[in-house]
């Protein structure tokens, strides 16, 4: 039995010590979401399927979004001419599993920085010099440091705000989830995902739809480690900070620290680390 479009009963057997007891439980949903680009080329219409990323259903059209802003296939609201469902729903979960994202005549698309974005989300551990190189070339600038101010105070309320507004989360147990907060410690967007980059480019996605990027004023908050794909969209989202309930990798603290970001990890209650840009913690 489906509860939402986001979690599923199931029937679990749940040992606990000498105990066996058959419950209901309820999992997190992980289904594939397609996301199909149109626009204009040598003065045609075409699409092309760009992605096919697993993601828990809901917020679709700002998955799709952010994603393409977060890797610069767009770079404004008005680049979008409309986006939506372009397949017929599931027949097991009911979900639009395949979406389409309408660009506006005469904006220009670069599919060639998807092909470049296999080197900056690659864990192998040999392409971080070309993981920086390519944001370089994508013209991605460091974030004036005079742009937002964020009080230690404020910061460690985050991470149990959070954990309150985390609805498929209380559910599940098994979802990531990413925050837009103000100065004042305000969540202003909240989304939730299986993946971690997904609730990210979900808050992108709900940041750009409002015409709020690049959003100098706002931080993230993420609940699982910052990767180095995170403080990418952060940075390309123009947000000056990125909290962390866990570790930062190597490459993540090298980035923040090249293009002006902070970078908070291992934040719960009011201890954290700061890795870079403390010069933004009041």
């Amino acid at each position: 039995m489906r509860m939402s479009a986001s979690s599923l009963a199931t029937r679990i057997t749940r040992i606990s010590g000498a105990t066996r007891t058959s419950q209901d439980d309820l999992l997190a949903v992980e289904e594939p979401l397609e996301i199909r680009l149109g626009f204009e080329e040598a003065g045609k219409r075409v699409s092309r399927s760009i992605s096919i990323t697993m993601r828990t259903p809901g917020d679709d059209e700002e998955l799709a979004t952010g994603f393409l802003f977060t890797e610069s296939i767009i770079g404004k609201p008005g680049d979008i001419a409309f986006v939506k469902p372009c397949s017929t729903p599931s027949p097991d979960s009911g979900n639009h599993n395949a979406i389409r994202v309408e660009l506006e005549a005469g904006v220009t698309v670069d599919l060639g920085r998807l092909q470049r974005h296999f080197y900056t989300t690659s864990s192998c551990g040999v392409c971080g010099k070309t993981s920086l190189d390519a944001l370089r070339a994508a013209g991605a600038t460091a974030v004036p440091v005079n742009e937002a101010s964020f009080s230690k105070q404020m910061l460690s309320t985050l991470p149990g705000r959070l954990r309150a507004a985390q609805r498929t989360f209380e559910e599940t147990g098994g979802l990531h989830a990413a925050a837009a907060f103000d100065q004042a410690g305000e969540l202003v967007v909240l989304r939730e995902d299986i993946g971690r980059h997904n609730a990210v480019d979900k808050v992108i996605g709900a940041l750009l739809s409002e015409d709020r990027l690049p959003a100098g004023d706002l931080g993230l908050m993420v609940s699982g480690r910052a990767s180095f794909e995170l403080m990418q969209k952060a940075l390309l989202a123009g947000m000056p900070l990125l909290a962390a309930v866990s570790a930062p990798s190597s490459l993540a603290v090298q980035l923040a620290r090249e293009f002006d970001l902070t970078l908070v990890g291992f934040l719960r209650g009011d201890t954290f680390n700061i890795y870079s840009g403390e010069e933004r913690i009041a």
